[in-house]
């Protein structure tokens, strides 16, 4: 019996499922333990975020960025606008829009 190639459609790294499992596997061990660390600190109001910032993050090493661009990001020096600056502008908007 042969193996059978995986194809993933885009070419990318294959769907990593977002829970705390999975993402622990896709890092490294060195990061792994930062991870885990971080999720037993977490209360119930940051734990969403905490898992979502690591899935990220290992989405990143399972398709990796050429390291120029990988170090803008780290360093928030890539070009676009933060998610929570167009975010804020969305909200401010539908406030205008809402009392006019």
């Amino acid at each position: 019996m042969s193996a059978q190639p995986v194809h993933h459609g885009d070419g990318g790294p294959p769907p990593l499922p977002r829970t705390q499992n999975a993402v622990a596997a896709a890092l490294p061990p060195a990061d792994r333990v930062e991870f885990y660390r971080e999720m037993g600190e977490a209360d119930e109001t940051e734990l969403l975020g905490v898992l979502r910032r690591w899935w990220l993050r290992a989405r990143l090493y399972a398709d990796p960025l050429p390291d120029d661009v990988r170090t803008d990001i780290e360093a928030g020096t890539a070009p676009g606008r933060p998610a929570g600056a167009a975010l804020r502008q969305a909200a401010a908007g539908r406030e205008t829009s809402a009392g006019e």
